[in-house]
């Protein structure tokens, strides 16, 4: 896995017309059974490639990812192996180290706070949380510092794809300024859990969500043909996700996948780090004019990104979707 990011430079932004498609929004009942099927990966470095011809392959296949499946495993991204592992490993250790009563004091207590802790152990949801503003600090420095050079890439690569200049996705969702929040995860080994949900079905705000875990497995996310797949992330790869404000700007091209956690086959406890990537907080957010026409009518209401998170009654930091409140 490469050490470095490839540079990337700026350019003017020019606008280009895309068309927008909707799927069934019918999610299966969490009961249903898991299959292990290929999920697309891409390769982070050739999406920069000076190989003009690896380049396009690249970029075609991270379109195909987009379209078909709504998330994908990002390899060769340029983030050390060290600053992955260091990041997990500093989150067990603060799990350990700290006593539950000593991680209480977390627990949000006004809807300006930039840190919440949560401990759930019932039937339908097991697992024991912290969420951060993901700024960089402490043993999660290096890993949020080197990730920047990704999230700007990938905006870059989708910008691209969607037919549009390097930097419109970046500049329209403020990223260099963005909200970004860290949910870090722990899942307990099913013999400890109280049922076999981790999470419940759901989708995530933001542009995208980017995850690492530390043991295989739990994760399954839905296609958008309506099955489940279990998820293998690679060793110290991510897997990306579409988030929901990436669904709405290009007003339903792209989808915002549903996912769950499972741990009725947890051996052993699991620590995952999901980073939800989304705009600055006053960054208003509405479909693009340029995905709007007589045959493809508006989808969603435009809404601040602060709005967006605060529309379902929650507040900034718990980074709970509000998909259904923005679709017209």
């Amino acid at each position: 896995m490469a050490q470095t990011s490839p540079v990337l430079t700026q350019e003017t932004c020019e606008h280009a017309k895309i068309t927008s498609v909707r799927f069934s929004n019918i999610i299966p009942m969490d009961s249903v059974l898991a299959v292990d099927e290929e999920i697309p990966t891409i390769d982070f470095f050739m999406l920069f490639s000076d190989d003009p011809v690896q380049q396009s392959r690249a970029l075609n296949h991270l379109s195909y990812a987009c379209d078909e499946y709504g998330f994908f495993y990002l390899v060769n991204h340029g983030v050390p192996d060290s600053a992955i592992e260091g990041a997990l490993e500093g989150i067990a250790e603060f799990f350990e180290v700290t006593k539950v009563e000593e991680r209480k004091e977390y627990m949000k207590s006004n809807p300006t706070d930039r840190i919440m802790w949560g401990l759930n152990s019932h039937a339908g949801e097991n697992r024991e949380y912290l969420k951060v503003v993901a700024h960089p600090h402490e043993v999660l420095e290096e890993y949020f510092e080197r990730f920047q050079d990704v999230k700007i890439g990938l905006a870059r690569a989708i910008s691209k794809i969607l037919g549009f200049e390097e930097c419109y996705t970046e500049k329209l969702f403020n990223l260099t300024s963005g909200f970004d929040v860290a949910a870090m995860n722990v899942y307990p080994p099913s013999f400890q859990s109280k049922g076999s949900i981790g999470v419940p079905s759901h989708t995530d705000p933001g542009f995208f969500v980017s995850l690492i875990q530390d043991v295989d497995g739990g994760l399954r996310v839905l296609s958008h043909k309506g099955k489940w797949i279990n998820v293998h992330i690679p060793r110290n790869a991510f897997l990306i996700q579409i988030g929901d404000h990436l669904e709405l700007k290009p007003n339903g091209k792209y989808k915002s996948h549903v996912h769950q956690v499972v741990v009725d086959n947890n051996k052993v406890k699991r620590i995952s780090l999901a980073t939800l990537h989304g705009p600055s907080l006053d960054t208003l957010v509405i479909p693009a004019s340029e995905f709007v026409d007589q045959f493809h009518r508006l989808g969603y209401r435009g809404m601040t990104y602060k709005e967006s998170l605060e529309a379902n009654g929650h507040y900034e930091i718990e980074v709970q979707s509000c998909l259904e409140q923005l679709r017209l």
